[in-house]
């Protein structure tokens, strides 16, 4: 597989056999289910990106809106909300009012993977995306990264070496142009039930990120 520099999103892509194979098979026992590449979501212009894995198979796979339909997006949407970026506590459909302010949500890996493991080939297929995604946010931005693979997905978008910017909940990276990569657990179901990642250590991370946004709560 090769991916060009800059990529701008495909509703249509197949790149990924494996992953279109997958999604075939999802939209045949799922026909209600959107079960297609699943498009970011949020505000065009925002200066606040938080970069996910990938969609959950009845999640943003069934609703088509990252992080919409599962128990991962119950606590970012809540955070969001506590934190002035979105106009509603809660994300249940594409239909459902919700919008967010100066914040734009996006996956490493636009389609369902089998299992939620990408394959690294398919992560780098899509990274072309995330470049373009990145290239778009103004200077002076916030990159909140939930989870290794998007953290790593995000240093390849922007040609950095992975063991110079090692991830860690709560590390904060200045990459370029006045950009900061934040950190933080993924806010899964395993996380947050184990309480690796608990609520106050989530809205930590968004308080981190709104302090160098200058954006207040």
């Amino acid at each position: 597989m090769s991916t060009a520099a800059t990529t701008v999103f495909n509703p249509d892509c197949r790149s990924c056999p494996r992953l279109a194979s997958f999604l075939d098979q999802t939209g045949e026992k799922h026909p209600e289910y959107h079960a297609r590449p699943v498009a970011p979501f949020g505000d065009p212009a925002a200066r606040l990106l938080i970069v996910g894995l990938a969609p959950g198979m009845h999640g943003a796979n069934a609703t088509g809106r990252p992080f919409t339909g599962d128990y991962a997006g119950i606590l970012l949407y809540e955070t969001l909300y506590e934190f002035g970026l979105s106009n509603k506590p809660v994300s249940i459909s594409t239909s459902d009012g919700l919008e967010l302010t100066n914040c734009r949500i996006t996956n490493a890996v636009k389609c369902l993977p089998p299992q939620n493991k990408p394959q690294l080939e398919e992560i780098k297929e899509c990274n072309g995306y995330l470049r373009t995604e990145l290239d778009l946010l103004p200077e002076q931005s916030v990159i909140i990264a939930l989870g290794k693979i998007a953290h790593d997905a995000v240093l390849r978008a922007y040609g950095l070496r992975l063991s110079a910017w090692p991830f860690g909940h709560a590390n904060i990276h200045p990459i370029r142009a006045g950009k900061v990569l934040v950190d933080s657990y993924h806010c899964s179901r395993y996380n947050t039930q184990t309480r690796r990642l608990t609520p106050a250590m989530f809205k930590a991370i968004f308080r981190i990120a709104c302090e160098h946004l200058g954006h207040r709560a």
